[in-house]
């Protein structure tokens, strides 16, 4: 388990940044958070690690949008639906190709259809701007080079030289 305490979006995404820099191809990661929890921050900032151009936006009523970078990039929102069945119907097997990253926000409305290997990252909001991030998973906990960017990033945060 990873925990990063973010004061500002500015330091969440570029905590989202980090991972997007160590993600290989057919990592799927999970979001769990309240609304406005900062969800949406991540993910531009894992697309940014991704060298992806495109301006991403939360993809609420498409249910899905993808993006080229480094990767391809699948960013899911599965707050409409329901069910593994429903995100499987809605092309669930597509964005959880082996060839890119999948971010799935509201995952645990389609936990039974993600993977076993999914990392998992909770956002809990503190006060004002502030994040707790805990990140679980292998995928991204033992991926090379990414705990020590993080380290990097809380070293900074905690002396105000980082974002």
């Amino acid at each position: 388990m990873i925990v990063f305490v973010s004061p500002s979006p500015e330091a969440s995404a570029a905590l989202g940044e980090a991972i997007g820099e160590a993600a290989a191809p057919g990592l799927v990661i999970a979001f769990r958070g309240d609304l406005g929890a900062g969800k949406t921050t991540l993910a531009k900032g894992i697309a940014r690690g991704l060298g992806v151009p495109d301006e991403v936006t939360s993809p609420t009523y498409t249910i899905a949008s993808e993006y080229e970078g480094r990767l391809p990039l699948r960013h899911v929102d599965a707050y409409r639906l329901r069910s593994a069945d429903e995100f499987e119907d809605a092309g669930g097997e597509l964005w959880l190709a082996p060839d890119g990253v999948c971010l799935v926000e509201w995952s645990e409305n389609v936990e039974g259809a993600l993977p076993r290997d999914t990392v998992t990252i909770a956002i809990e909001i503190g006060s004002g701007d502030a994040r707790r991030f805990t990140i679980e998973g292998a995928r991204l906990e033992e991926a090379p080079g990414f705990r020590p960017a993080v380290d990097l990033l809380a070293v900074g945060v905690k002396t105000g030289a980082g974002t």
